[in-house]
């Protein structure tokens, strides 16, 4: 529960409403800290207060509303962003950039839920599950049921961060076999991202960070070569050194302006700068060498969620876990619920890569 804009976490007992006829009950058993969380918190991304803050969740589903026929109690599921499902882009196969999106998932939905405590009400469904909690209640259709042999506690992270860095590689930019990327931040998007590279087949795989054990990390998971940023002055420069022709595409991970003008220089004829990470403020500005971009034919895109369509991509993220290939948990440290405050400090200093809140019911 957050009071107030800016305030640290705090425990407190609030009363769900009981779900109508299309929302599920989770038991949630363990759920991801995301950068928007905390940029929720902060008044980075808008979101009213009080309110129950969480959008990584994974559980067992505990009751169903009367029509809802997609998972039943007992189901292992992960908990995605929420969105309409009748606007354009939903029925388009593109549901990460519903009509919608905004109001269902940073609750602004003048319909949205609310839960009773002891002073007033507090906002739920944040994007669309509000899973700080040890219960959460969520939309049939933001609701991915996964198979059982996995620890449930683990798959949270793959509703969102997991599944953007992933996703915005294996969904949007497709690389081809034997193709080149380059990833700037190391956090637990962009090291999604270098992993979502290799299991595609890029030959070359450049690691960016300015953080040394995150760039061994990133190595250890598939990137072919490192590049520390304090140790170079220019890096467009340092891009091509190991790809004379410039790499196919950029990721942005990090949400640095000045790290990707400088990676710019670094992309090749047609290639692709994809961002993904929230900028420092919501009206942050990007400049682009708008001359060059045009001569050179290449393109800035924005990814939501790695294009996932979450009901097909998060079980292939999982059968990709179980073969070895996309071992994400190693990005996790896992903390008891109570601990959410350090959890969050040990997060934001680097300390930790993915906090995952484990629930002791």
């Amino acid at each position: 529960m957050v009071d107030a804009l800016k305030e640290p976490f705090a425990l407190e007992y609030i009363d769900l409403p009981e779900p109508d006829d299309d929302e599920v009950l989770v038991e949630i058993a363990g759920v991801g800290i995301c950068h928007t969380d905390l940029a929720s918190k902060d008044g980075i991304v808008d979101a009213p207060f009080p309110t129950v803050l969480g959008h990584e969740g994974a559980g067992v589903v505990v009751q169903v509303g009367r029509r809802v026929c997609k998972v039943a109690p007992g189901d292992h599921v992960v908990l995605a962003p929420a969105f309409d499902g009748t606007c354009p882009q939903c029925v388009s196969g593109q549901p990460m950039y519903c009509d919608n999106f905004a109001a269902l998932n940073f609750q602004t939905d003048p319909h949205g839920r609310r839960a009773k405590r002891t002073h007033g009400e507090a906002h739920l469904k944040y994007f669309g599950q509000s899973s700080f909690a040890h219960y959460a209640l969520a939309n049939e259709r933001n609701t991915v049921k996964v198979r059982k042999d996995v620890p449930i506690k683990l798959l949270g992270p793959l509703g969102c961060g997991i599944q953007t860095g992933a996703g915005t590689v294996m969904n949007g930019i497709r690389p081809q076999a034997g193709s080149s990327i380059a990833v700037l931040g190391m956090g637990a998007v962009g090291l999604a991202a270098i992993m979502a590279a290799q299991v595609c087949g890029c030959a070359t795989l450049i690691a960016i960070d300015l953080v040394e054990s995150r760039l061994d990390i990133a190595r250890s998971l598939g990137a072919t070569h490192l590049i520390n940023t304090r140790s170079v002055d220019d890096l467009s420069a340092a891009i091509r050194a190991i790809a004379p022709h410039g790499v196919d595409a950029i990721v942005d991970a990090a949400g640095v302006a000045a790290l990707i003008g400088n990676a710019l220089g670094g992309l090749a004829i047609r290639g692709q700068l994809a961002l993904v990470a929230v900028p420092s403020s919501a009206g942050k500005a990007l400049e682009l060498p708008w001359f060059n971009l045009l001569l050179a034919g290449q393109s800035v895109q924005g990814y939501v969620e790695g294009n996932s369509i979450p009901d097909i991509f998060i079980p292939q993220l999982v059968d990709l876990y179980l073969q070895g290939r996309f071992p994400f948990d190693r990005l996790i440290t896992s903390y008891p619920f109570n601990d959410i405050n350090q959890a969050v400090a040990d997060q934001l200093s680097g300390k930790t890569i993915k906090a995952v809140l484990e629930m002791q019911h």
